[in-house]
């Protein structure tokens, strides 16, 4: 099962679930603060984003969320709004273990 950690200097928190492999990704970083009328999670899995996917992520008190299935012991992700900016932790990209 994945861990939860955060990474509040960029506003970015994943949250590990009770249920298998699913973790919950929270979003409150550059695009959030930027006005962002819509965020996305876009996310891979593996070292070399295996079966890559882009989820609409949904509004919340803590900005923007989206939960998530791991597939294997890796996934890496971004975030991207709905004019097509992104926020990719200055190209290093989040990852989950």
């Amino acid at each position: 099962m994945a861990r939860g950690w955060n990474d509040f200097q960029k506003g970015v928190e994943v949250k590990s679930s009770p249920y298998g492999n699913e973790v919950t990704v929270c979003y409150n970083g550059l695009l959030a603060k930027s006005g962002a009328d819509q965020v996305y999670l876009h996310y891979g899995h593996g070292d070399r984003w295996l079966d890559t996917n882009t989820q609409k992520m949904e509004k919340s008190f803590r900005g923007w969320e989206k939960t998530i299935r791991m597939k294997n012991d890796k996934t890496i992700f971004c975030f991207k709004d709905s004019a097509n900016n992104w926020d990719n932790n200055s190209g290093s990209n989040w990852v989950i273990r």
